[in-house]
């Protein structure tokens, strides 16, 4: 059973910073794209950042310049370091890996369960 949790989250002042950091559970064979999505209240999912095996990135326009996101192979982890921090940020942070579990097995998402940020005075 693979599974990914994500941790790192909390309450944070307008300009702080927070590190996401989002492990998995469970052995797998290979992993291509990690990424983070974000879900605000009343609104819809959405990217935030991704980086794939080739370590190129992608981010969201809004975040762009503010956040990074970064991956730890040898500890199957990945990253999200976010600097500059708005209430607009505020969400539940989600991480999304596309992985095979096995050598035999099919590409497939995986989602964690998420990690709410909070940005507040």
């Amino acid at each position: 059973q693979v599974q990914l949790v994500e941790s790192g989250g909390g309450l944070v002042q307008p300009g702080g910073s927070l590190r996401l950091s989002c492990a998995v559970s469970g052995s797998i064979f290979r992993i291509y794209v990690m990424s983070w999505y974000r879900q605000a209240p009343g609104k819809e999912r959405e990217l935030v950042a991704g980086i794939d095996s080739s370590n190129d990135t992608n981010y969201a326009g809004s975040v762009k310049g503010r956040f990074t996101i970064s991956r730890d192979n040898a500890n199957n982890t990945t990253f999200l370091q976010m600097n500059s921090l708005r209430p607009e940020d505020s969400a539940v942070y989600y991480c999304r890996w596309v992985l095979q579990r096995t050598r035999w097995d099919m590409r497939n998402d995986y989602w964690g369960r998420g990690t709410q940020v909070t940005v507040s005075s």
